[in-house]
C-alpha cells in the first residue's frame, strides 16, 4: 500500500492551514505564529507539492512596501531550495474591519475599489509565482438580513469578476478563477453558497471560460448537499478549476477537520470519483490542526491529509479491480448507463419501434445494497 506522499501526487497546503493559531470564538490563540518559510520546508520535507496563500498570510497586513519586499524574497528563497510550487493564491478580503459587509459587494464603493486593486496587487504576486488558479471565497459577500439587495449584489459580484478577467487578460497572465462556495458563516448568508449557485452565475460573466470552482467538502456538506454528486458535475461541466479537501460531521459550523475524519464514506467515493476522472489539478487540504495539539500535532495533521487520501486512492482501486464488484456493476445495469439513449443516427420517432415490459422492467432489481457493502468491505480493509 503507497502512502508515502510524494510531489507527483500534487497535494498542496495553504499558509492559514498548518499556519491556524487555533483561535475560536470563544478562545484565544494556543499555537505560536508560524513562519511561511518554515512552512515550506516542513511541507516539503513530508511530499507536499506545493503551498497557498492569501496575501495577508504571506505580507502581513500593513506593511510598508520594503516590508512586502522581504517578505517575498524570503518565501521565494525557500521556494527555489525545496522545489515547492504556487499552484494558487488568494485574496483576504474578510478579516479586516473594512470588510465587515463585504469586498466586491460592499454598499460602499470606495471599499470595492480598494477590494478590486488588493486583489490585482495580489494577482500580481501569484503570477510572478508561477499560479495558474487563483480563488475568490466571498466570505463577507453577503447578508444577516434580506435588507441587503441580493440583485444588486449580485450586479457588482459580476461587475468584480469580469474587471477582474479582463485585468488577467490585458496583463497577458496565464491564470483562471475558481469560486470557492459556502451556504454561510462568517456571514449569515453567503452570496453563490453551493456549487450549482456558483455555475449558474458563471454562465453570466464576460469571460465564463476563465472561471471555475473550487469547491470544499465541509462548504457544500454544512448545506447539507451531496459533496460527490456536486463535484461530479463540476467536473463533467469542465468547471473543476481546484479542490478543497477537508472533513466535515453534518451540516453544522464549518468543523475544518483532516480530509476523511468526517464521512468516510463520502471521501472513499469522492476520492474514487476524481481518480476515475483524472482530475489533474492540486489536491488542496483546507483544514485546521485540532486547537488542542502542538507544533507536533500540526505536522502530524498535515501528513494524516496527504495519507488518508493515498489509503483511499488504493481502497477505491481494490473495489474497482474486485471481480465480485466487477460482476454486481454488470447485473446492475449500471455498465449500461454509459451507453447513450439513442443509437448513432437515432431520433426522436425512433422510440416508436420498441417493444418494452414495462412490468418486468418495474420488477427487476438493481443490487445497490450488494455494492454499497462491497464498497464499504473494500473501505474498511475486507476486500477479497
Amino acid at each position: 500500500m503507497a502512502t508515502v506522499p510524494t510531489p507527483a501526487d500534487k497535494f498542496t497546503f495553504g499558509l492559514w492551514t498548518v499556519g491556524w493559531q487555533a483561535r475560536d470564538p470563544f478562545g484565544d490563540a494556543t499555537r505560536a505564529p508560524l513562519d511561511p518559510v518554515r512552512t515550506v520546508n516542513e511541507l516539503a520535507k513530508r511530499g507536499a507539492y506545493g503551498v497557498t496563500f492569501h496575501d495577508d498570510d504571506l505580507i502581513p497586513f500593513g506593511s510598508s512596501d520594503a516590508d512586502r519586499d522581504g517578505h517575498i524574497a524570503r518565501f521565494k528563497k525557500a521556494l527555489e531550495e525545496t522545489g515547492m510550487k504556487v499552484p494558487m493564491a488568494t485574496t483576504n478580503l474578510f478579516s479586516h474591519p473594512v470588510f465587515k459587509d463585504g469586498a466586491l459587494t460592499s454598499n460602499n464603493r470606495d471599499i470595492r475599489r480598494y477590494a478590486l486593486r488588493k486583489t490585482m496587487r495580489n494577482i500580481d504576486l501569484a503570477a510572478e509565482l508561477g499560479a495558474e488558479i487563483y480563488v475568490c471565497w466571498g466570505g463577507r459577500e453577503g447578508a444577516e438580513t434580506d435588507v441587503k439587495d441580493a440583485y444588486v449584489s449580485l450586479e457588482r459580484y459580476r461587475e468584480g469578476f469580469n474587471l477582474l478577467a479582463q485585468y488577467v487578460i490585458d496583463k497577458g497572465y496565464n491564470l483562471k478563477f475558481a469560486i470557492e462556495p459556502k451556504p454561510n458563516e462568517p456571514r449569515g448568508d453567503i452570496l453563490l453558497p453551493t456549487i450549482g449557485h456558483a455555475l449558474s452565475f458563471i454562465q453570466s460573466l464576460d469571460h465564463p471560460e476563465m472561471v471555475g470552482v473550487n469547491p470544499e467538502v465541509g462548504h457544500e456538506q454544512m448545506a447539507g448537499l451531496n459533496f460527490v454528486h456536486g463535484i461530479a458535475q463540476a467536473l463533467w461541466q469542465g468547471k473543476l478549476f481546484h479542490i478543497d479537501l477537508n472533513g466535515q460531521h453534518g451540516p453544522k459550523f464549518d468543523q475544518d477537520l483532516v480530509f476523511g475524519h468526517g464521512d468516510l464514506k463520502s471521501a472513499f467515493f469522492l476520492v474514487d470519483l476524481l481518480e476515475r476522472y483524472e482530475y489533474k489539478g492540486p489536491k488542496h487540504f483546507d483544514y485546521k490542526p485540532f486547537r488542542t495539539d502542538d507544533d507536533s500535532g500540526v505536522w502530524q495533521s498535515a501528513s494524516s491529509n496527504m495519507e488518508t487520501y493515498l489509503m483511499l486512492k488504493e481502497r477505491a482501486a481494490s473495489f474497482r479491480a474486485d471481480p465480485r464488484v466487477k460482476a454486481a456493476l454488470e447485473a446492475s445495469g449500471l455498465n449500461e448507463l454509459a451507453t447513450p439513449t439513442l443509437a448513432a443516427g437515432e431520433t426522436w420517432k425512433d422510440l416508436s419501434k420498441d417493444s418494452f415490459d414495462v412490468e418486468a422492467a418495474g420488477a427487476r432489481g438493481y443490487g445497490y445494497e450488494l455494492l454499497d457493502q462491497l464498497a464499504l468491505e473494500h473501505l474498511m480493509g475486507f476486500g477479497k
